[in-house]
């Protein structure tokens, strides 16, 4: 690995995103890591040995996100791969009768439009840059493919996410830009640390559901961002071996 690849990591202070941040950093790429408050992206960024840049980002806003990509190019000078992780389910296990406008808002705005805006950003850098070219990796969800009992927000946007990854392959590739997506399953973080208490199902039950560790996510990140930009992989899904995904529903 060159060890002068430079790697955007959003959502970077907790979870998925801290995991892959220390795989990557691991594997020899310098860091730029993006989050809403400072204090968690500095602790990714020491236990990452600590010469990464933090970057607090509100990725639904267009003038942080540029303000991101400007200070990782004034930092760096390129941009090779971006880890587009920052996410929200917010409104989850809400009935769909009862989410209300605004939270179906935040999602779509985290998740989507967030997505999108730090894609068009990476992209116009890896466009222009020489030698040109990077990786966009998108974290998708096994939502992008099945849904879970009241979800309707997160579902949507991570369907969304999928077309977002296609088109950004399309669009990228006669500029050397690669892009895939990870649909990552009941990875242990905070986000589903309930669900070993139980979850409902789609038959109506509640059952704990099990886990695995988020550092086999970051691994699995860390290879698909180790590719040569001549090969991608285009989707892939790693999950707890258990879960009830396949015949969800």
């Amino acid at each position: 690995m060159d060890a002068a690849r430079i790697a955007v990591v959003t959502g970077a202070g907790s979870g998925i995103g801290r995991s892959v941040a220390l795989a990557l950093a691991e594997a020899g790429w310098s860091l730029a890591l993006a989050g809403r408050r400072a204090e968690p992206l500095e602790e990714t960024a020491a236990l990452a040995g600590g010469e990464a840049l933090c970057v607090p980002t509100d990725v639904t806003a267009p003038d942080e996100v540029a303000a991101l990509f400007t200070a990782v190019r004034d930092r760096y000078a390129r941009v090779d791969l971006l880890f587009n992780n920052a996410g929200s389910f917010a409104g989850g296990g809400t009935p769909l009768e009862n989410v209300a406008y605004d939270t179906w808002r935040q999602v779509v705005d985290v998740n989507l439009t967030g997505a999108f805006l730090c894609a068009q950003a990476a992209f116009r850098q890896m466009k222009a840059q020489e030698p040109q070219g990077g990786r966009i990796i998108n974290n998708g969800s096994v939502s992008a493919h099945v849904p879970r009992p009241h979800s309707v927000a997160y579902t949507a946007t991570k369907h969304a996410v999928t077309g977002l990854t296609k088109s950004l392959s399309l669009e990228g590739r006669p500029h050397r830009i690669a892009c895939g997506q990870i649909d990552i399953g009941n990875a242990a973080t905070e986000m589903t640390a309930r669900m070993q208490a139980g979850t409902l199902q789609a038959n109506g039950t509640l059952a704990p559901e099990p886990v695995m560790d988020a550092a086999d996510v970051a691994r699995t990140v860390a290879h698909m961002a180790s590719l040569p930009l001549e090969a991608n992989v285009q989707f892939a899904t790693v999950m707890a071996t258990a879960m009830p995904y396949i015949g969800r529903g």
